[in-house]
């Protein structure tokens, strides 16, 4: 059963090393976590998954690496100074800070329970701003990038000329961003620091609707690929009001958290917008030439956006479960192999130095293909908990016999269900329950 409880796998998260509240020695800084051992490894696997769909498995998608700096130009252009804000109210009486358009009564606090005790709304620019360079004057004002989507933008022509690629295609990018969060909530899911997984796919402009269908779908199917129940996914399009400036149509992914169904990822129709202000603002042409039919277009773009921090939460939270083994309740997270940090742990029987070589061997051989674990510490019941708690697909268990008959045992994560192994196909073998 996925978890209902957001406090199950936070603690779960930080008992294990998924991920701890940042400057926790000095009383945390709001709004920022670190990443811990099994954390890093957990989101580098989803930016290679993410990666892998996107980019790899396609011949029309590219990859590219932008700035996270940028001058003013840029957001002016991209609307992002004059549009990117929120409502902001203050509560008089209890002096907490409120996005309005997000409180379920805009007349009652909900820290302080006070009603008719909020100011005027006042819209907040969501941008970091900051200075580049000895001297802080308006001269050196840049800003932190609330979005990746304006560097692959930018540097249109330049992608266009090094690759000579022709519509439809796409630019990818993963990166961190940053927004000033007026009320940053629900664990990791709202912070101010982030990171984002984003590709602008630009096509003719006749074709837009067509491919933006498409990327619903794939996105779709991409969740559902890596193990996310269909139950608790579906695809919401936007009402007219919730639009963005840009979009002329968006839909969200949105998964059953505990607190409801909330956005994972968004697909957005952004029309020539972009490359037209950029242009405009630039002085630069940013159109492509169809020699085949002698045409010159901007293209319109699809835009799949999706935060990596938010599909963390997502994928523990889907993977989240209990079920009982042996009359023993256990927790065990049942992520997808592409996903777990640790694909494989390897566990000697015994901490006897009889089993310490060949275990060693055995973690060597496979560490040459995935990320593994060596336990040796505790009764191995007490070790297959703790591989099933953090999503360990497969234990490989060395006892006493392994030195006779060269043999090893594999453990199912999910079923629990043990095969006896040469040691000598090990690695096919394991490459075969995982998957790749």
């Amino acid at each position: 059963m996925p978890a209902t409880d957001l406090d199950q796998v936070v603690n779960l998260c930080k008992r294990r090393g998924y991920v701890y509240p940042s400057a926790e020695i000095y009383g945390g800084f709001r709004s920022t976590y670190d990443y811990g051992p099994l954390g890093a490894l957990m989101l580098r696997n989803i930016r290679e998954a993410w990666i892998h769909s996107m980019v790899q498995m396609r011949d029309d998608v590219v990859l590219i690496d932008a700035a996270v700096l940028g001058p003013p130009q840029i957001w002016e252009a991209s609307g992002h100074l004059a549009n990117f804000t929120d409502p902001l109210v203050d509560c008089t009486n209890c002096k907490t800070r409120w996005r309005l358009d997000k409180l379920d009564d805009p007349n009652t606090c909900p820290n302080c329970g006070k009603q008719g005790t909020f100011t005027e709304p006042r819209q907040f620019n969501l941008m970091f701003k900051t200075h580049a360079g000895p001297i802080e004057d308006e001269g050196a004002v840049a800003y932190l990038r609330p979005e990746t989507a304006q560097g692959m933008f930018v540097n249109f022509s330049n992608v266009l000329n090094s690759t000579r690629r022709k519509p439809p295609f796409g630019i990818a990018q993963v990166g961190k961003s940053f927004r000033n969060e007026i009320t940053p909530q629900n664990w990791i899911f709202r912070t101010r620091e982030f990171e984002q997984m984003e590709m602008e796919y630009f096509v003719p402009p006749a074709d837009s609707l067509k491919w933006y269908e498409y990327w619903c779908t794939e996105r779709m199917n991409w969740y559902l690929d890596l193990g996310v129940p269909a139950d608790m996914l579906r695809l919401r399009a936007h009402d007219p009001d919730e639009l963005s400036h840009y979009s002329s149509g968006t839909s969200d992914v949105e998964f059953r958290f505990p607190w409801g169904w909330d956005e994972a990822e968004g697909i957005a129709q952004r029309g020539d917008y972009d490359l037209t202000q950029h242009s405009i603002h630039s002085g630069e042409k940013l159109d492509y030439f169809d020699q085949a039919t002698n045409e010159r277009y901007k293209p319109y773009v699809i835009e799949p956006a999706v935060g990596v921090t938010r599909l963390f939460a997502l994928f523990l939270l889907a993977a989240y479960d209990e079920d009982v083994v042996n009359d023993e309740t256990r927790t065990v997270l049942r992520l997808h192999p592409r996903l777990a940090p640790y694909k494989v742990a390897v566990l000697p029987l015994s901490k006897k130095d009889t089993l310490t070589p060949l275990a060693q061997q055995v973690r060597k051989q496979l560490s040459q293909r995935y990320m593994v674990d060596y336990d040796e510490t505790q009764a191995i019941g007490r070790r297959y908990r703790r591989q099933d708690e953090i999503g360990t697909p497969l234990c490989v268990t060395i006892d006493f016999d392994s030195l006779d008959d060269g043999a090893v045992t594999i453990r199912d994560r999910d079923t629990t269900e043990q095969v006896r192994v040469p040691i000598e196909s090990l690695l096919g073998e394991v490459g075969s329950r995982l998957g790749f």
